[in-house]
């Protein structure tokens, strides 16, 4: 009585329809800070500067920062400490939502994903309301705090889509949530950076941008709470009563795994390592190379979540996930050995191509294939562990890591060291991906019985 029913495909549509709308206003909130981050952070530091707050947290974080770049053995502008703490907050950003996400996950497989998501909005709103009034850095370091430890919105979201596809739409259901995050880098950013340029509160000059921010996600949260229903199969959430019988009923029907979850998340903890180092480390490498401005790198990124959306709705639903990813880890080699050697930005772009088709698929692939590893009632917790374990030791310890130890290797060693290493690190992924990871035998079209 306690296996999941196979879902309606009107409840399923109802219910992508909400996952696609919500995370795309999710993410679109979520990037508008992206490009604002060194204006942001200049701001306060001027700030603090004019007010001779000498024993702040912000002027220790300099201090510290400063003491960092002189392990360079190559020197290292001023103008890079805003790049670096814009780094450090990423990273801090990362971390917390790699300790807090396989809590988010576990209490939607125990409450429902309905509960645990509106609870993560609550975060959310709370986030973004305080980055409305950080008139000073300490308010605006609580925003990320709040931000990154409440920030569970992708995840259930993945889980959600999981619950409501069978084995064989599972492919093209999480190519429609990478979607959303390609869309949204390729507005979000430039939408923020146009809001910022309106003054609204002369002691917050980026409070306009914040507050649409804050009203896209006060919109999400009202949008989810009339229009999102329960997904977690089983009917409802788990209660005490009938714990006992929710047990014989899972070890009558034994879930057998192709992919061991420590091997995923292994896997995607290596490459969002690299990957995630790379990403920070871009901006660099175009202002160095060709002299690129803010606009212009922008533009380049746009271009990048461009080619990546089409590819989603196109290629990437429609392949098996293990081909996904192995197509994605073989482009992003490929991107890492050029962007070491490349002169001209005709092979710029060419590495930015390569970039997009691995945006467009490896993590993709590799939640929809951590999907099909877990049973019904632990989606939740596996989705948040192999998110958390891509930065932490597979999603967000990845992420922390990755940036801080990249560009100390970029800056100690120069680009061609850099990018030749990262090169190396993707191989091993190959290596991981081609050698190790197995196609689940219900993901293959038209699979042989």
């Amino acid at each position: 009585m306690t296996s999941a029913r196979p879902v309606s495909q009107d409840k399923r549509k109802k219910v992508l329809k909400v996952i696609f709308v919500s995370l795309l206003l999710d993410l679109i909130s979520f990037t508008f800070i992206l490009p604002l981050f060194p204006k942001l952070l200049e701001f306060y530091r001027n700030l603090e500067t004019a007010q001779g707050s000498s024993n702040s947290i912000l002027n220790r974080i300099f201090i510290g920062l400063n003491a960092y770049k002189q392990s360079f053995s190559r020197p290292i502008s001023d103008r890079y400490d805003i790049v670096l703490l814009g780094g450090a907050l990423g990273s801090l950003f990362s971390f917390l939502q790699a300790i807090a996400s396989p809590f988010i996950g576990s209490l939607s497989d125990k409450y429902g994903r309905r509960t645990a998501l509106l609870w993560s909005m609550a975060g959310n709103i709370a986030s973004v309301a305080l980055w409305v009034a950080a008139t000073d850095f300490r308010t605006f370091l609580a925003s990320r705090v709040v931000g990154g430890l409440s920030e569970g919105n992708v995840q259930l979201a993945t889980a959600m889509a999981a619950d409501v596809s069978d084995e064989k739409q599972r492919g093209a259901t999480m190519a429609l949530v990478g979607a959303c995050f390609s869309i949204a880098f390729t507005f979000g950013p430039a939408l923020g950076a146009a809001l910022a340029n309106v003054e609204t509160v002369a002691a917050n000059p980026f409070a306009t941008a914040a507050g649409f921010s804050l009203f896209l996600i006060v919109v999400e949260t009202v949008y989810l709470y009339f229009y999102l229903p329960e997904t977690l199969p089983a009917s409802q959430p788990k209660s005490f009563a009938n714990g006992s019988q929710s047990k014989t009923s899972n070890s009558a029907q034994k879930h057998t795994r192709t992919n061991s979850h420590l091997l995923l998340n292994l896997t995607h903890f290596v490459f969002i390592l690299f990957f995630s180092g790379m990403e920070f480390s871009f901006p660099f490498m175009t202002y160095d190379l060709f002299a690129y401005s803010s606009s212009q790198s922008g533009k380049l990124l746009g271009f990048i979540g461009l080619i990546a959306s089409i590819l989603q709705g196109s290629v990437t639903r429609r392949l098996h996930p293990l081909r996904v990813v192995q197509v994605g880890v073989v482009a992003c080699a490929a991107s890492f050995f050029l962007l070491g050697r490349l002169t001209t930005e005709a092979g710029l772009w060419g590495a930015a191509s390569l970039l997009a088709v691995t945006t467009a698929t490896v993590v993709t692939g590799l939640n929809s294939l951590s999907s099909f590893e877990a049973k019904e009632g632990e989606r939740g917790g596996k989705l948040g562990n192999h998110r958390s374990w891509a930065l932490l030791p597979s999603g967000q310890m990845g992420r922390s890591c990755g940036p801080l130890l990249f560009c100390t290797l970029y800056w100690w060693a120069g680009r061609d060291v850099a990018y030749a290493v990262g090169g190396a690190g993707m191989l091993g992924v190959c290596a991981l991906v081609f050698g190790g990871l197995k196609a689940p035998p219900k993901s293959l079209p038209q699979a042989t019985g």
